[in-house]
Formats: C-alpha cells, structure tokens, sequence
C-alpha cells in the first residue's frame, strides 16, 4: 500500500542463491498450499496485514476534517469520497491530493504544499496494528525467521514500524522503493528467500492482497496465507491461498 514506483538500487541480474522457485502452472494448491511441516520462516505483507491500514486512514481523516471541513454539513459523504479516491493507499499521493482540491468544497483551498505537509505530519501519527498482531509476530520469531515484504516509499513504510515498535519483530526487511521492485515480482521474493538462506518452499507468506501477495508469493513456490478482510478470491487468478483467515490472530492456529 502506500505504493509507488519503485526506486533505489535495481535489481537487474540478481540471481537468488537457494531460494530456488517452483512456478505455479496451474490453478490450485500445489505450490501456494500452506502446509507447516518444512516451512522455517514467515513472511507478511504490512498494510491491511500487520498494521490495520483502513483504521490508519480513517484517523488521518479524522484529523483532516476536523483541520479543513469543520465548515461541511454532511461529512460521511465526503469522508466516502475521500476514502474511495484513496484507493486503499494504492493511489500515488500526488494524484489523491490534485483530486482533493479539485473535488472537496473548501472553504479555503490550500495549496498542495501545504496539503502533502499535513499529510506527512499527520497520516503516521495514526498507525495501528491489527488485532493480536504483537502477538502473532511474537509466535512467529519464536519459531520461525520472520520477514516483511512491503510496496511503497521506504520513508513511509519504515515510518510506520518505527511508529508501531516493531521493525525489530523481523528478521528482515524488504521495501519496494529500496529493492527496486515491487510485490508481485518474484525477484522480491526471491530477494527475501535468498537473503534469509532458505528455498522458496520453505517460507510461508501472510498478505492480503490476492495478486500482488498470494499470487507473487504462490508463483515464485512459497507457501501463502490470505487475509480475506471479508472479500471473495477473484476469478481469473493463476494460484489460489493455501490457507484464508479473516483475523490476523487466526494464524496462530497455523503457526
């Protein structure tokens, strides 16, 4: 989330030391199935995985109209706007701040400027974490090597943890802009794997997204857990999870 076009070193000619792939042919199970015998590290995916990336936007839209739009009659209708124009972070900033001051009735129109310095000083302040995750990262590092796997700016993605306390929870740390990819290329995966020493079936990969986590993750051989977040598995997709949960803390069972 938070995604941007990657940056940074590239990645061009890396070559994955035993992080050997199995590509997924077929829909089904095969490669992407989580199964615990054989797995020695788990991998997640950050927003709207470990860190509640809806209940962080909507604090920062707390604190946006609370600060521009106390003037504003009917502010559920603006705050789904603004929701629906965020795209789930998946909208470059930039664009999401022009359609704001295109579309919003201001009663004084800020300059975009101004508009993305509020967003930098307010929008980290409202991280949170999913329910039980301090929990599920602590079961996991017991057991496992741990990895997060993150599209999106390094400034923000680390700003996050770093807010959350829990960039030391992982063992390692992958951030598209600073990889030079971004999630689903398997090179990210392959990057992970390889710097953790292991083979892509011996990690699993927790995400929500369906293409970019699940399928990047089951394409490349590794295992996969969905966060379902209350959606269906779309049609069309090459791989299918080999475990859904709905709550973060239900991978506990799994663990």
């Amino acid at each position: 989330m938070e995604e941007r076009e990657p940056h940074g070193y590239s990645m061009e000619g890396f070559e994955p030391g035993r992080a050997e792939s199995e590509p997924v042919g077929v829909k089904g199970h095969e490669a992407g199935g989580f199964a615990a015998e054989g797995i020695k590290a788990v991998l997640f995916d950050l927003d709207n995985t470990v860190l509640d990336r809806t209940r962080m936007f909507g604090g920062f839209m707390d604190a946006f109209f609370a600060r521009y739009f106390a003037h504003a009659e009917d502010l559920r209708a603006l705050r789904a706007r603004v929701a629906e124009l965020d795209m789930d972070g998946y909208k470059p900033r930039e664009t999401l701040f022009a359609e704001l001051l295109d579309e919003l009735p201001w009663a004084r129109k800020p300059e975009r400027g101004e508009l993305a310095a509020f967003y930098g000083g307010a929008y980290l302040p409202c991280a949170v974490l999913m329910d039980g995750a301090r929990e599920v990262l602590a079961r996991a590092r017991a057991k496992y090597q741990t990895g997060l796997i993150t599209n999106g700016k390094a400034s923000t993605q680390y700003g996050k943890l770093d807010r959350l306390g829990i960039r030391d929870a992982f063992d390692l740390v992958l951030v598209s802009e600073e990889a030079g990819a971004k999630k689903p290329d398997p090179r990210l995966f392959a990057m992970a794997a390889d710097r953790l020493g292991l083979r892509a079936g011996e990690c699993l990969f927790v995400g929500d997204h369906p293409e970019n986590d699940v399928e990047g993750a089951a394409r490349f051989g590794m295992a996969t857990v969905w966060m379902r977040l209350g959606r269906s598995w779309p049609d069309g997709m090459a791989a299918e999870p080999g475990r859904t949960i709905d709550r973060l803390d239900e991978l506990l069972a799994l663990l």
